[in-house]
């Protein structure tokens, strides 16, 4: 599936819900399964890399990571890229690109707060003018991670809209206001899930067309992990 093919999933068919992978084995596991595209979790990546969240992974070694993913299975790979790793938004599309990748997303936070959204919305607008079509970008907006508002999200993500920005993730939005962000907003919207929910099934009817799950499989392993441990030895 070509970027102008996956983008244009985002508007037709069925909701995509995408399982976050962080590796080869989990990515062929979640293809496997039936997932239309393959999108990375850069907090699981950079866990299994031997780093945290937060754009501590060097960009090469992220990239060189989702090359991996590309290589390893069939279907489109959309890059979970953090703040775009300190990169300069032209280098950050070329790079991408070689990588074999169809999208990515990007967040409007750094370091812990939320960078201007003009700012942003530049970086957005370079990255769309350097990929072309080649590139579908979902555009994470992190006004819930800090106590914003439906009326803050909505304003970021019309921002990043027209900087070129092809979905708007609003993560960790609650769910009762889906519905306006859906409506306010424009366009496709994704969506967080985790295995304790909310399920798919409620944020897709509430309007979300794009799902995915973020680092909340890669933890929900591990804890199973944690708790195995004991019978195992």
């Amino acid at each position: 599936m070509t970027a102008e093919a996956f983008r244009a999933r985002h508007h037709a068919g069925p909701p995509l819900i995408l399982p976050n992978a962080w590796d080869p084995v989990s990515a062929r596991i979640i293809a496997a399964g039936g997932a239309p595209a393959i999108a990375t979790s850069s907090g699981a990546m950079a866990r299994v890399l031997g780093y945290d969240d937060g754009q501590l992974t060097p960009a090469a070694e992220m990239l060189t990571a989702v090359a991996r993913i590309a290589r390893a299975v069939d279907v489109p790979v959309t890059a979970d890229m953090e703040a775009g790793y300190g990169l300069p938004a032209k280098e950050f599309a070329e790079r991408l690109l070689e990588t074999g990748a169809v999208g990515c997303n990007l967040e409007d936070s750094l370091d812990s707060k939320l960078v201007d959204p003009a700012e942003f919305a530049d970086y957005l607008a370079e990255v769309r003018a350097t990929a072309g079509a080649d590139l579908v970008i979902n555009a994470r907006v992190d006004t819930f991670l800090f106590n914003g508002t439906p009326a803050d999200a909505v304003a970021r993500g019309r921002v990043y809209r027209r900087a070129g920005a092809d979905c708007i993730y609003p993560i960790f939005a609650p769910i009762e206001v889906l519905p306006e962000l859906v409506a306010e907003i424009g366009g496709p919207i994704n969506a967080h899930a985790s295995p304790g929910g909310p399920t798919p099934a409620e944020l897709i009817a509430a309007g979300a067309h794009r799902i995915s799950y973020g680092t909340s499989v890669h933890t929900h392993l591990m804890d199973s992990l944690q708790k195995l441990l004991p019978s195992l030895q």
